[in-house]
């Protein structure tokens, strides 16, 4: 999320998605990133949803107000047609109602509060939790990010009550010129000093101070008077892939936080800086990736499947049926899918995935699966298969409108049944038709947790993939290896809560200026963490104190080196320790077994391959 100066949320890439947040990596300190809606928390203010994921973040403060940008992919709108005549007499009792308000209200009415915040919000939350209204600045950070780019300073920031503390800045950004770098801690905003604020008063400065210079008193790590800064906002580089490393010789990591306009080529160029084609496999890491738009995804499909493949087909009430796939075209081409260089990288893949995969991660995840192109590894991602069009409207606001259906190169839906809306049943006789009405997805989400509640025939159905594989309709996309992602105990998850490792590591660094890169927390290092537990009334309970050992060295580690040294190295300790990554990692041999179909009818097969 952007918001006056910029931040991300640390180790837990999971997004408040109502306001960007982006949580990253084992559970943990969150970053905040100004991307997409987590469909997950349709409704939640960003009070409400810091407290729904019971975790610490961090900022990244690019200059963005709080966004309500939706998990999406994005699909161009046709004018819009003229009313119906029920349309035309409900208008009709809106305006008598809002007549005989503005007349007899005990206090002046604002238009804009009342059509606005009332009416059309309300319109909008009544159809499905994906349809948005966005004001002049949200509409304006919305465009911003679908760049790659936004106003602001540059800084990835921590913040927690009381606290705000820098974890990066980017290279030419007005932080890096400054001066600013990791482990900084910023103590006044405009001379309002931060240990006074409490959290939303604390969220609210960062927001006010998103787009104008702003000046900082910031404390540098070992020493102990402020020292004051002047910052003057720029254009700064929002890039979705965040982290790229070489896990084993021959073998890459990506993770990729959403799919913008500029997403393919930062994918292409990433595979490039790793090796490119002479890798001898790639780890691709969407978890918590909750989509974007429509053409990122096939331009990144397009860099590892063969031309002319189909990536996703979409319905709609409103337009023709219309199927989109991979193209060979070259980077110059400014009519391609967001630049994407031609398919050429044919190594073997694996992608990664959890239930926060959503949208167009699941677009991509499920064309690689459905073409046998790469390996599914993880949990069951979200199951998000609708598309939102996003509309300007007048006074430079916008709307994003759910207006399709899509369905994956086998023909099958994704979208998880909802119970209570008109997506709880679906018939499987209508999945893959292109005949069906526009359904609408209604108030609520169920709880990922539970979402085979509502299972009907169509998730019985199965699809097969080009070489006979089944995969089956409904619910979000099935791994090819189910690999459960690294569970805490409630003291360890309690710990993380509290943003303690974070804290822990800038009081470690006041008296250790100096930390190796190759840092390693010993015996002393834990009795000191032990110690301020203590003294911040958190004893540590002694059944979970030497069973979580691992884990808490694990996190004072990547803490203490995300505030020495910065983000990318701490990043690459997160990855190498995370069990996920690991064990995706020793399957790289055993691809070409998992993705050997089981005995098929062969005419099922060749007709499968024939569609495509």
């Amino acid at each position: 999320m952007e918001i006056g100066l910029d931040s991300r949320v640390c180790r837990s890439q999971i997004v408040l998605r109502r306001l960007g947040v982006a949580l990253d990596g084992p559970v943990g300190c969150a970053r905040l990133r100004p991307f997409a809606l987590n469909p997950s928390w349709p409704s939640l203010t960003l009070k409400e949803a810091f407290q729904h994921s019971a975790r610490p973040f961090r900022w990244i403060l690019s200059g963005s107000g709080a966004l309500l940008l939706a998990a999406t992919l994005t699909a161009q709108a046709q004018a819009p047609a003229a009313p119906s005549v029920d349309a035309t007499e409900e208008a009709s009792k809106f305006a008598q109602v809002y007549g005989v308000l503005d007349e007899n209200y005990m206090d002046t009415v604002k238009p804009d509060q009342a059509i606005l915040e009332g009416a059309v919000r309300g319109m909008l939350s009544a159809l499905d939790p994906f349809s948005a209204f966005f004001n002049r600045d949200q509409f304006d950070l919305l465009q911003q990010q679908a760049r790659g780019e936004a106003l602001g300073f540059g800084s990835v920031l921590y913040v927690q009550t009381g606290k705000v503390v820098v974890l990066q800045t980017a290279e030419g950004s007005p932080a890096w010129r400054a001066g600013l770098g990791p482990g900084d801690e910023i103590v006044q905003v405009n001379g309002t000093r931060i240990n006074r604020l409490d959290f939303n008063s604390l969220i609210e400065l960062l927001q006010r101070s998103r787009s104008q210079r702003v000046r900082l008193g910031v404390i540098h790590p070992g020493k102990l008077v402020a020292q004051d800064f002047a910052l003057d906002p720029a254009e700064v580089a929002l890039p979705t892939v965040d982290k790229t490393l070489m896990l084993a010789p021959g073998i890459g990591y990506i993770h990729c936080t959403g799919f913008e306009q500029k997403t393919a080529q930062e994918l292409a160029d990433a595979v490039a800086r790793l090796g490119g084609p002479s890798l001898k496999g790639l780890l691709l890491d969407l978890r918590d990736n909750h989509g974007g738009m429509v053409d990122s995804a096939i331009g990144v499909a397009g860099l590892f499947l063969k031309p002319d493949q189909l990536v996703l087909t979409v319905r709609s009430r409103a337009q023709p049926e219309k199927s989109y796939r991979t193209v060979a075209r070259g980077p110059a081409d400014p009519q391609d899918h967001a630049g994407s260089p031609p398919s050429e990288f044919d190594f073997p893949m694996i992608v990664l995935v959890n239930e926060n995969t959503a949208s167009a991660a699941e677009v991509v995840a499920s064309a690689l699966q459905e073409h046998d192109r790469a390996l599914i590894v993880g949990e069951p991602t979200f199951g998000k298969g609708v598309v939102e069009s996003v509309m300007g409207l007048s006074e430079k606001t916008g709307l994003a409108l759910t207006t399709a259906q899509y369905f994956t190169p086998s023909g099958r839906s994704i979208q998880r049944p909802l119970p209570g809306t008109a997506l709880a049943e679906v018939d499987a006789a209508t999945v893959g038709k292109g005949d069906q009405t526009q359904a609408h997805l209604g108030q609520q989400l169920a709880d990922p947790r539970s979402r085979n509640a509502g299972t009907t025939t169509a998730l019985a159905r199965v699809f097969h993939t080009d070489d006979g594989r089944p995969v089956t309709a409904g619910g979000g996309i099935t791994p090819d290896v189910v690999v459960p992602a690294r569970s805490l105990d409630p003291w360890a998850a309690f710990l993380s809560q509290r943003g303690v490792f974070t804290t822990f590591a800038s009081d470690y660094l006041t008296l250790h200026s100096r930390v190796d890169p190759n840092f390693e927390p010993d015996s002393k290092v834990l009795e000191n963490f032990r110690e301020f537990l203590t003294r911040e009334r958190m004893r540590a309970p002694e059944e979970y104190w030497s069973k979580d050992q691992d884990y808490l060295k694990l996190r004072i580690k990547t803490e203490i080196i995300t505030l020495a040294h910065g983000l990318d190295a701490a990043n690459e300790v997160e990855v190498r320790n995370d069990p996920q990554v690991q064990k995706a990692a020793t399957l790289f041999p055993k691809i070409s077994s998992l993705l050997t179909a089981p005995e098929v009818n062969p005419g099922t097969r060749h007709k499968r391959r024939a569609s495509k």
